[in-house]
């Protein structure tokens, strides 16, 4: 250490922080980890991190928060971090977690959907601290004669192991060779990077491992892999995700974030207070000891304040309570423009105001008797619209009829 140079924290206090929620499979991959992780930050130096986010969509969801808020303590104790956007990677789509092919997509996809993707990783990542990088910039400039050398380093049998592809290979699918090389390129990036850590899920360990066995190939110490565990969604079952809609995103609204968490089933909220909160642990256990809704409340309280902030999460739990706990009307709803020469049916202007998806949805919710104008439940899905109705669909979604040139 040269003279002047800031010393990093305390070994054990970075390990206690580090490895707090992450998750390895099997205690022998865990002792290595913690052992090399160690050895690294005695040599009290910024290490290098990452982590990778295909930009496969447009949202980036709570479980993508896992392996950020890992990235966040990394920052909070000096280390450099990088957030690594897989625009080349996500050409091919991650295996991983998938027992089928994933669908390709193409280079413009990726881009409209990473547009937004350093302002969604700001709400956890401090940007100033930040490097962020794609890794088509070095993956795209490989030649193919590149390509057939990093291949050789691994056997077709490594890959037929994996679970996923076993799978796969039983029922009789088609395993396609482009799908080998998603790991071959996310090892690569590691390469690139020279990082000292790797976080990623732990559906990510065969790529994480692949990556330390090409450093290795590239005579660069092998990186450390810290792995988080898999969020479920808000179905309590199935991974976050997506495209089977249990997903919470990271822009939602407050009032929607707070009210998808409070749809959470009770027996998702260890998972969510362990892995979404900083709660310690016997304050989790304190919460869940407690009444469920008063717990959830929390639980929703804690996530808002962590995306957007105190007031933010304070306005969106008194919305709820109101709202949903009182069965008030809101003061505030999405309003919907009558224009007086046009018939206001109810079933058109739930489609046009996006609270249905279909007239075959409209007449579902009204025969379930799950629409309200003012109040009153609605039995005919070509109900008339006039300024100021209110409708509500549900409980979460509301609709207020104002007339073309009315002051609001």
């Amino acid at each position: 250490m040269t003279a002047g140079t800031r010393r990093m924290a305390p070994v054990d206090e970075q390990m206690a922080v580090l490895m707090r929620g992450t998750e390895f499979g099997d205690e022998m991959t865990r002792r290595n980890m913690e052992r090399e992780l160690r050895a690294r930050l005695e040599e009290d130096r910024p290490l290098s991190v990452y982590c990778g986010y295909d930009p496969t969509s447009v949202d980036l969801t709570l479980g993508h928060t896992l392996t950020m808020r890992k990235l966040r303590q990394f920052q909070d104790f000096g280390h450099n971090v990088t957030f690594l956007i897989g625009n080349f990677t996500g050409l091919v789509g991650d295996a991983s977690d998938k027992d089928k092919r994933r669908p390709m997509l193409t280079p413009e996809q990726l881009a409209a959907n990473a547009a937004t993707y350093e302002k969604q990783a700001g709400r956890i990542l401090d940007l100033s601290r930040t490097t962020i990088k794609y890794n088509a910039d070095w993956l795209g400039a490989l030649t193919f004669a590149d390509v057939v050398r990093l291949c050789s380093h691994f056997t077709v049998a490594e890959f037929l192991k994996r679970d996923n592809f076993a799978k796969r290979m039983e029922r009789g699918d088609a395993i396609h060779l482009h799908e080998f090389m998603y790991a071959i390129m996310q090892a690569y990036d590691a390469v690139a990077l020279k990082t000292d850590v790797q976080v990623g899920g732990t559906e990510q360990l065969f790529n994480l491992m692949a990556g330390r066995k090409l450093q290795e190939e590239f005579d660069q110490r092998p990186q450390i892999v810290l792995m988080v565990p898999i969020l479920v969604g808000t179905d309590g079952h199935q991974r976050m995700s997506k495209s089977t809609g249990n997903y919470i995103g990271v822009d939602e609204a407050p009032n929607d974030m707070y009210g998808k968490v409070m749809s959470l089933p009770d027996v998702a909220m260890r998972d969510y207070f362990t892995l979404l909160t900083d709660l310690p642990a016997d304050g989790v256990e304190s919460q869940l000891a407690g009444p469920p809704i008063e717990a959830k409340k929390r639980l929703a309280y804690e996530i808002t304040a962590l995306m957007y902030d105190l007031e933010a999460a304070a306005a969106a739990q008194t919305y709820f309570e109101s709202t949903f706990q009182r069965g008030e009307t809101p003061e505030e709803m999405q309003e919907f423009t009558i224009d007086g020469e046009a018939e206001a049916r109810l079933d058109r202007v739930l489609r046009t105001a996006g609270l249905a998806a279909s007239a075959a949805e409209v007449r579902r919710l009204v025969a379930q008797g799950a629409v309200r104008v003012n109040g009153n439940t609605v039995t005919d899905f070509a109900f008339v619209l006039h300024g100021g109705d209110e409708v509500r669909v549900g409980r979460h979604r509301f609709l207020r009829m104002v007339e073309a040139g009315a002051n609001t």
